[in-house]
């Protein structure tokens, strides 16, 4: 394996790290981690394309980084305008785009929503074990959320942010588990 491929998977692995860690503090994915990562990665691509073949590859490796981009961020903008995730997942799935490119970026996609998927399923289950599988169904809440929500929005926002799965975890662990089956399928 050469240099630029150790220098590849370095940067994929930390911007993955940094932003599931920020997500998962703040509920953020800021500007100043996405748009830096994404012109990083162009300059990754197109300098590497550009020392391999010269201006053609200059070419190919910015296709290739503008096509992972616009397929990480056009699913989750498409996601976003149906109120499935927000902004900062938008530009976080198309600077992670710019890095692996469309495919890579559509497996992903795929292996997050599962793992979202099973976030949710053993969240729901763990909720309807401690609080009541109807209590859950109806929505009510514990006696310890006694207050009214339509009377107190923060209250009320809190809980719907305490329910938020930060989307930062899941693409993070899902662009891991990608990135070791590829390697290991180029290895073997």
């Amino acid at each position: 394996m050469d240099i630029s491929h150790w220098i590849l998977m370095i940067a994929i692995v930390t911007f993955t790290v940094v932003a599931a860690l920020c997500d998962l503090r703040t509920k953020r994915l800021p500007n100043t981690l996405t748009v830096p990562a994404f012109v990083l990665a162009l300059v990754y691509h197109v300098s590497g394309g550009a020392i391999e073949s010269g201006i053609s590859g200059a070419a190919d490796g910015l296709v290739f980084a503008l096509s992972g981009f616009a397929t990480g961020f056009g699913i989750l903008l498409v996601l976003w305008f149906v109120g499935g995730g927000g902004g900062g997942d938008v530009k976080f799935m198309g600077a992670l785009g710019a890095w692996l490119g469309a495919i890579m970026t559509v497996q992903v996609f795929l292996v997050s929503a599962l793992l979202v998927l099973l976030g949710t399923v053993l969240v729901l289950t763990y909720e309807a074990a401690q609080r009541g599988i109807n209590r859950v169904r109806r929505g009510e809440h514990s006696p310890s959320d006694s207050d009214d929500d339509q009377s107190n929005p923060d209250l009320a926002e809190a809980r719907v942010r305490r329910r938020l799965m930060p989307y930062g975890v899941p693409v993070a662990v899902s662009t891991w588990l990608v990135l070791a089956i590829s390697e290991l399928s180029r290895l073997g």
